[in-house]
């Protein structure tokens, strides 16, 4: 068997059961949320619950297209789907990666206000403003992912069609100047604003004896899960599309780095099945629900 040959197996082997998993426990997982934010949070909507709103929309919107992804590798990378299908699905992938990344900054960065200038936050701060950032963050998110329609589309390889990101070997340097625009723009700017706010927010903490148990409890657990899914999500993922990336571009291939890619693919869509723990630290009502009323409330 050749190298080629072991790498699909490799995708295929790992990929069909981990999409499996992460579409139910993704779907579970935000249904719930949806089903509280429409049921028990109604009068509840804070600027950090229409964050999270945003974050439950896009990713139950982009787990609908896991079957399409299941099917893909099931069959070998064969795709069946029809070239308007691939890009859409590239481009739902990018928008839930990177309306993930911005929004949970935007959480981030309003506990960091909520805590550090509480004054500031209760006469000014209102759900307007979090709605109005969240139609510039979409806004954002969609103009920065279109190139997606031009660099994604079907490849034909012998008797398979693949779905890829880059179907046209002219375009290879320019879509590696993309990837790289993404990894700086979408993931380490706002890797570094997110945790400047949580070292803000823990500083306050540390010097402010007032701040309630619940609210360090929120934090802690905010910070905990930003921290997973930056090391296990966002990082690895672009890392290494980057450096696989130089690679097709430079004509090399290195079956550990695509194979660790693929990896890095998996535990990117991760990301979804994470997010209701993120809404613990936002919606009093999936705490009463999942760990029942705490006494700090």
């Amino acid at each position: 068997m050749n190298s080629s040959s072991e790498v699909y197996k490799f995708q295929v082997y790992l990929l069909p059961p981990m999409f499996s998993i992460e579409m139910c426990v993704a779907l579970v997982g935000n249904l719930f949320a949806l089903w509280l934010l429409v049921t028990r949070e109604r009068q509840n909507w804070h600027t950090g619950v229409v964050f999270s709103c945003n974050l439950v929309i896009c990713d139950v919107l982009y787990v609908l297209t896991f079957p399409l992804l299941i099917v893909y590798y099931a069959k070998d990378k064969h795709w069946t789907f029809g070239d308007a299908a691939c890009k859409i699905e590239r481009f739902l992938f990018n928008c839930n990666l990177y309306v993930s990344i911005f929004f949970i900054m935007c959480i981030s960065l309003n506990r960091y206000i909520a805590i550090v200038y509480p004054f500031f936050t209760r006469s000014y701060v209102r759900p307007k403003h979090a709605k109005i950032a969240s139609v510039l963050t979409w806004f954002v998110v969609i103009i920065a992912s279109s190139p997606v329609f031009k660099f994604a589309g079907t490849e034909l390889k012998g008797n398979t069609t693949l779905c890829v990101s880059c179907h046209d070997e002219n375009l290879q340097h320019s879509h590696f100047k993309y990837k790289l625009f993404l990894m700086v723009v979408g993931c380490m700017i706002p890797l570094v604003v997110t945790f400047a706010s949580y070292l803000g927010v823990i500083w306050t903490i540390l010097k402010n004896k007032n701040i309630t148990a619940l609210e360090k409890r929120k934090v802690a657990l905010m910070v905990a899960l930003v921290c997973i899914l930056y090391a296990t999500s966002f990082v690895p993922y672009h890392v290494l599309q980057s450096y696989h990336e130089y690679l097709k571009m430079v004509k090399q291939r290195k079956s550990f780095v695509y194979n660790s890619y693929q990896v890095s693919k998996g535990l990117t869509t991760l990301n979804m099945c994470l997010h209701p723990l993120l809404y613990m630290a936002v919606f009093d009502s999936i705490r009463t629900v999942c760990c029942g009323k705490s006494s700090d409330d």
